[in-house]
């Protein structure tokens, strides 16, 4: 079971990739694993030397009582201490943002979270690469087709 960002890699050129725990409440965890998550329009964000999770959607869960948590709250992201002075180093560099690229329960239960150090593509970089996927598709319909012939 797994939730993924398919808008982060049309939209950033990926450069190193961290897997982060991820600092949850009892009513979120059980949401995450009915799949009731969004990580879509989330990214990540360094305050006081610490890495936070923004806008990443978890549904209230359906059986909570009065203690059920807020949609699209902050998250603290676990990371090594090393790590985490790693990435505020290299966020300094102009253009370069963290993007949550997966959402995983491991297998002792715990929610992971894949991030990336990515960097925006421009807008030629996002034509060619759709350029490549359509001839892609075209060379697999001529291979299919001959194939049939």
């Amino acid at each position: 079971m797994s939730i993924l960002n398919r808008k982060a890699r049309f939209n950033y050129h990926f450069i190193e990739y961290y897997i982060a725990g991820i600092q949850l409440l009892g009513t979120e965890i059980k949401s995450i694993r009915q799949n009731k998550v969004n990580i879509m329009d989330s990214f990540c964000q360094m305050k006081y030397g610490e890495l936070y999770s923004i806008n990443m959607y978890i549904s209230e869960y359906q059986f909570g009582t009065n203690c059920n948590h807020l949609s699209r709250r902050e998250r603290k992201l676990l990371l090594n201490k090393k790590e985490l002075i790693k990435i505020e180093k290299k966020l300094k560099k102009t253009g370069l943002t963290i993007i949550p690229i997966e959402l995983f329960i491991n297998n002792k239960g715990y929610a992971k979270m894949k991030i990336a150090l990515a960097k925006g593509k421009k807008m030629y970089d996002k034509r060619e690469y759709l350029r490549k996927k359509d001839f892609s598709k075209e060379i697999k319909r001529f291979i299919q087709f001959k194939n049939c012939i």
